[in-house]
């Protein structure tokens, strides 16, 4: 199985189902600062920079606060509820489990800050994860392909023969650009069908073999 060389995992709504978490939090967020929100801005977010969400709601939602000083506030209301209620989605526990005993090494690439990263990736078993890629560490955040080839590159990986796992248009056009092989899963937005990418509802019947397979043929067509 040598031709696929890492899958590189996004989170929110990835991973995990934080989405309506985040989402909360924006509603809260703006109404006690007397401003309006609605579900078209929160899904105008998704797999975004967390910084550029920030400036979209004071922009949009009326707040009136440091984009910085909004991240904060949304961060530690996510993350209290991560550590709460995990809710993972489905399939991913047990692909998880089975790229590890593959011995085929995982990263995680998302555009939440560190400190959400580390409190999802504490609730898997140890080694789930090689490395964490987000989105504080990072100068351009998605859909620049940066956080793809920081993941690859802290492997020691081709990221052309790496598997890249997303559910938003800002993120496959990142692991797109950075040449991985993409796996959809649309969740909170729609997601266009491409050549370039592989859509499924969700992991419950992707294996490792299955990834194996679209890198293969990827290195075949090339």
């Amino acid at each position: 199985m040598s031709s696929l060389q890492a899958v590189l995992w996004d989170m929110d709504g990835t991973l995990v189902d934080t989405e309506p978490y985040w989402i909360a939090a924006e509603y809260r967020l703006v109404h006690a600062n007397g401003g309006t929100w609605t579900e078209e801005h929160a899904k105008a977010l998704v797999g975004n920079p967390l910084l550029v969400s920030a400036d979209y709601i004071a922009r949009h939602g009326g707040v009136d606060l440091p984009p910085g000083e909004i991240v904060e506030q949304l961060l530690a209301e996510v993350i209290e509820r991560t550590r709460r209620s995990t809710s993972w989605r489905p399939g991913v526990l047990g692909l998880l489990a089975e790229l590890k005993a593959s011995a085929i090494p995982c990263a995680m690439v998302t555009m939440s800050y560190r400190n959400l990263a580390e409190a999802v990736a504490e609730q898997l078993p140890g080694g789930s994860f090689q490395t964490l890629v987000t989105g504080d560490e990072l100068r351009h955040g998605k859909p620049d392909p940066e956080a793809y080839l920081t993941a690859a590159a802290r492997l020691g990986v081709d990221p052309r023969r790496c598997v890249a796992i997303e559910d938003s248009p800002p993120g496959i056009a990142s692991a797109e650009a950075a040449g991985c092989v993409v796996v959809a899963v649309p969740n909170q937005v729609p997601i266009a069908p491409a050549a370039s990418r592989t859509m499924i509802n969700d992991l419950s019947d992707l294996g490792v073999a299955d990834l194996v397979a679209l890198v293969d043929a990827r290195m075949t067509g090339d």
